[in-house]
């Protein structure tokens, strides 16, 4: 009786192994137990006819007479869908930078992350994310929304006739920010972070803690109706990210070697290449980033995509001549960051600052990012790739710099900024509104962390993983394999 059974299941193998592409799956399933009947794989295909059935009646639900589709609307509609693509692109410049500034034994660890994050991000603020920042009720009036799970993607008759965007490629816009704010994250907890427990973190990010604050300035929550500017997200975006990883940097204490008798010791990075092109498609990226946040194709993109260059120039030539100055020879890694700090220095403002305000806010954001990323090694906190220094620090700077020298550019022209004759309150709104954002990520995520260590037993990989290198201990494979690398 034993010898029969291995046969027929040695049979049942080979046959599965020899069996078409068409007959394989049919086979697979005959040889699960209750699928071997005719009559049960009817059922089985009872499942996808339904969910047709059920898309179809609920989309004949929801459908309306529609008027003809108008040039703006579709200009607005493609311009925004284009925006966003460039928007998700930049997770490879991201990943790019990050891995390149990073050790070479923690390459596939941080490629994962940054590949794996934003489909985390998409999904949870599709499930949850995109309710509580956008078009819900309020729950506590200017402060927290909801308006459910998931999104209606119906298009009525008014917005075709108002060229408004379609709620597809608005939820699309503004998943791809959400994942930016996760990504950023990555830059500052890497080479010693467990993967699973990061995965954990960045799915709370982007279902609760962004979406919340997000919805104080673009849902006409508190700020918004303060006077708080903040064009594409230097605060909401940028600073938010920043301060989620410093907290997780701090909880994680520095990489094995970064700290000698007390000193901070270089580690550098294994491919400048790549972290080189990394920052160049950041930089493309940044046009959806910036003249998509317009939400519309008028005048004003152009206008916006150059605030935005300028700011990447100053930045660019800001960071080059500080560390020159400081460390007697240009450093690669900081025309990165620089040209990043500028970026992030015109996000908030790039719609209300002339192109020299713009040029001027980045130069001063690459020469503050050299010192803050000096600043932060002397503090003890390890940042790998200088994340907190360009999101953070000058994510505040790029906030308030309106408060200083901005301008009410697509209204009637008035002075907003101190500094041009606009008064002082809007450097106030301005600067209350940074204070509120690190206020609000700093506590909401130091809980998060400790809640996901306490649950699986830390969030920090062991001594020995560290020094192996997380593409072995996390992942088990190697970015490298097969070339003559030193495992640093």
């Amino acid at each position: 009786m034993t010898t029969a059974v291995r046969q027929i299941s040695q049979r049942r193998r080979s046959r599965l192994q020899e069996a078409s592409l068409l007959e394989g799956p049919m086979l697979l399933l005959k040889s699960i137990r209750g699928f071997s009947s005719h009559r049960s794989l009817a059922w089985l295909a009872c499942a996808p006819v339904a969910l047709l059935g059920l898309s179809v009646f609920t989309l004949s639900a929801k459908a309306e007479e529609l008027p003809e589709l108008t040039g703006a609307f579709l200009a607005n509609n493609m311009w925004l869908l284009v925006a966003t693509i460039l928007v998700i692109f930049m997770n490879a410049g991201f990943a790019m930078v990050e891995a390149g500034m990073c050790r070479q034994k923690n390459a596939v660890n941080i490629l994962a992350k940054n590949l794996f994050v934003f489909a985390l991000a998409v999904t949870s603020y599709w499930f949850i994310g995109f309710g509580i920042m956008y078009y819900g009720d309020p729950i506590i009036p200017g402060v927290l929304y909801f308006k459910g799970l998931f999104f209606d993607p119906a298009v009525t008759a008014e917005m075709i006739s108002g060229a408004e965007l379609v709620p597809s490629v608005d939820f699309l816009f503004q998943a791809a920010f959400a994942g930016t704010a996760a990504t950023i994250v990555s830059g500052l907890v890497a080479e010693r972070i467990k993967f699973g427990e990061f995965v954990i973190f960045a799915l709370v990010l982007t279902a609760f803690i962004y979406p919340v604050a997000g919805s104080w300035k673009w849902n006409g929550g508190w700020l918004d109706q303060m006077g708080f500017i903040d064009f594409a997200g230097s605060s909401i975006v940028h600073s938010v990210g920043a301060w989620a990883g410093l907290v997780g940097a701090a909880l994680l204490g520095p990489r094995i070697g970064k700290y000698v008798g007390g000193k901070p010791q270089a580690m550098p990075g294994h491919n400048m290449s790549i972290a080189t092109l990394g920052a160049l498609i950041l930089w493309i990226g940044w046009y959806g980033f910036n003249p998509g946040s317009q939400l519309a194709m008028d005048q004003w993109v152009p206008y916006v995509a150059v605030t935005t260059t300028m700011g990447a120039a100053g930045g660019a030539i800001g960071a080059t001549v500080t560390s020159t100055i400081t460390s007697k020879k240009p450093d690669l890694t900081m025309i990165i960051n620089g040209i990043l700090a500028g970026l992030v220095s015109v996000t908030a403002g790039c719609g209300e600052l002339t192109f020299a305000g713009a040029w001027v806010a980045g130069l001063i954001g690459g020469i503050i990012v050299v010192f803050s990323v000096a600043a932060l090694d002397a503090a003890g906190i390890d940042d790998p790739v200088g994340a907190f220094s360009v999101h953070g620090v000058c994510g505040v700077w790029g906030t308030v710099v309106i408060g200083l020298w901005g301008f009410n550019i697509q209204g009637d022209g008035a002075p907003l900024g101190l500094l041009v004759g606009g008064g002082i309150n809007q450097l106030g709104v301005q600067a209350l509104g940074t204070a509120a954002y690190a206020i609000w990520t700093l506590v909401t995520c130091f809980i998060a962390w400790k809640v996901i260590g306490a649950i699986f037993g830390g969030i920090r990989v062991t001594e020995q993983e560290e020094n192996d290198g997380l593409d072995i201990g996390e992942h088990g494979m190697e970015a490298y394999s097969g070339f003559a690398t030193t495992n640093n």
